[in-house]
């Protein structure tokens, strides 16, 4: 007989909904609490910046058992997702569960299972509920990293603005004015773009160092979904748990990829005008196919080789009066400067003994598949590791996750499983694919059909689509999975054995 529990989701973006329907589906009690004005996370209207849109194409941006509207474009708006997520919420019922203006700003463990959530209302007030299971699922986009230089003070008095990309959502705000962006990330190219269009007097980009980025169509003509988002594409990549035979197959292949990889350099130096723009990274592109690589913004290196975006290798070290002092030396005036400077990835609610099973000293998470911490087993994550195909990944990592919860795994994996999973892919981005520690190690970027199958393998569906073809050639397409998944094994009348901190105990219900 399987326990209703009492399940607490952090956050209703993408992930906090998935796994808000996961858990309602098995019967569970569900409250989402959320600490801004409404559903949606960073699709949030209040959270977005001026004409963003999607970096996946809308057949892939998408839940499983709801494909975005025909109408839409292939890459949608930020309103377009918005509504799309409004829609989602209302057709299964999450919208009732949603609690808008709670900020969760302590996790305290009970004795056995169960948590202590203190929440803060839009009051300030603060109260304690008690809940068997959380589910955080604030994902990468949670905690603003928003760097603080000298002399801001005066900047400011002088009558500039200093925003972090997601504060910035009044397009209007830049006509007539110099802006200033920091970053090179989709965002801070999103919001160069758009300060022209929007009639700043002058753009400029400041930037570390040059990376690659991905056009929306290859050449003009393929859209990069049926190159990057396919196995074959992912075969590529030698996997985190490779064996010997998988290993000769890579070394016998690699001379293929590497001129693969080189072509595709060529291609996008020539179509993008990277030498003459002064633009061409310094990295191979293959080393930066992880949860970095960006979508070119539309028309971005056009503004640069036409000088309507002034692109500056520097960064940010000061502010004299109304201009922005860069390592260069340069001293650039501006009105408004737009920090697109990423987020940090946290969960500063734990206390520091619970937050120190969870990330080890150097920052890395310790996840089994992403989804949860064999230290803390009730408490998981949906949507903290980031990926390509957010709302997919989503899905599948709270199926498994209620799954786990429930005792109802076709393969429950015990302590020491986890653990020897945990240390292997530890010792593999140590070793193998460095750049694979970048967002904690919680970037499943380019296996995301790896992953996925370890996620359905545990459930105990069909790993893949029958037919081999399409399975290998095809971009990631979720209606497959929705498929896949009902043909889920039903509950067992017991739950199979779990970890031994997991095993039956009872906490109060909430108020």
């Amino acid at each position: 007989m399987i326990t209703q529990r009492n399940v607490c989701v952090i956050g209703s973006g993408i992930s906090g909904l998935a796994a808000a329907k996961a858990f309602r589906e098995r019967g569970h009690h569900v409250t989402v609490l959320e600490r801004g004005p409404d559903l949606g996370g960073v699709w949030e209207p209040s959270r977005s910046y001026p004409d963003v849109k999607t970096q996946t194409p809308k057949d892939i941006y998408a839940f499983s058992e709801a494909p975005m509207p025909t109408d839409y474009p292939e890459w949608p708006s930020g309103g377009q997702v918005f509504a799309y997520l409004r829609s989602y919420a209302e057709r299964f019922g999450l919208v009732p569960l949603i609690r808008c203006g709670q900020s969760v700003t302590e996790l305290k463990k009970r004795t056995g299972l169960g948590w202590d959530v203190t929440i803060k209302g839009q009051d300030g007030a603060a109260n304690t509920k008690t809940y068997d299971f959380v589910s955080i699922c604030t994902g990468q986009f949670s905690h603003m990293n928003k760097p603080a230089h000298p002399g801001v003070d005066a900047f400011q008095a002088a009558g500039g603005t200093i925003l972090h990309s997601s504060e910035h959502n009044d397009a209007e705000s830049v006509r007539g004015k110099r802006i200033v962006v920091l970053g090179y990330s989709k965002s801070a190219t999103d919001v160069a773009v758009s300060a022209v269009k929007h009639g700043a007097s002058a753009v400029t980009l400041v930037f570390l160092e040059p990376t690659w980025k991905i056009p929306y169509f290859f050449g003009g003509l393929i859209n990069f979904k049926r190159i990057l988002y396919c196995r074959a594409a992912e075969s590529m990549f030698l996997p985190y748990n490779a064996g010997p035979l998988r290993r000769i197959a890579q070394k016998l292949a690699t001379p293929l990829i590497w001129a693969n990889w080189r072509a595709l350099e060529t291609l996008l130096t020539r179509q993008f005008k990277l030498n003459k723009n002064g633009l061409r990274p310094k990295t191979r592109i293959e080393d930066e196919i992880h949860c970095n690589l960006a979508v070119e913004t539309p028309g971005f290196y056009k503004l640069v080789t036409e000088g309507k975006i002034s692109a500056i290798q520097g960064t940010i070290v000061s502010y004299e009066g109304s201009q922005a002092v860069l390592t260069t030396g340069q001293k650039v005036p501006a009105d408004l400067v737009v920090m697109a400077t990423g987020w940090r990835q946290d969960v500063p609610v734990l206390d520091s003994a619970d937050r120190a099973k969870l990330i080890d000293a150097d920052g890395q998470y310790r996840l089994y598949r992403w989804v949860v911490n064999p230290d803390l087993p009730d408490l998981g994550f949906v949507g903290f590791n980031s990926s390509f195909a957010t709302n997919l990944s989503a899905e599948l990592g709270a199926n498994w996750l209620v799954r786990f919860m429930d005792g109802q795994l076709a393969h429950q994996p015990n302590r020491a499983e986890m653990e020897h999973e945990i240390a292997r892919l530890r010792s593999w981005r140590q070793t193998e694919r460095p750049s694979a520690k970048g967002y904690g190690g919680l970037c499943i970027a380019p296996y995301h059909n790896h992953h996925f199958a370890s996620l359905l393998a545990d459930i105990g569906v069909p790993t893949r689509e029958a037919n081999p073809l399409t399975a290998l050639l095809a971009p990631l397409r979720p209606p497959v999975y929705a498929d896949l998944l009902a043909r889920a094994p039903a509950y067992r009348a017991e739950a199979a054995p779990r970890p031994a901190s997991l095993k039956a105990v009872e906490t109060p219900r909430a108020a």
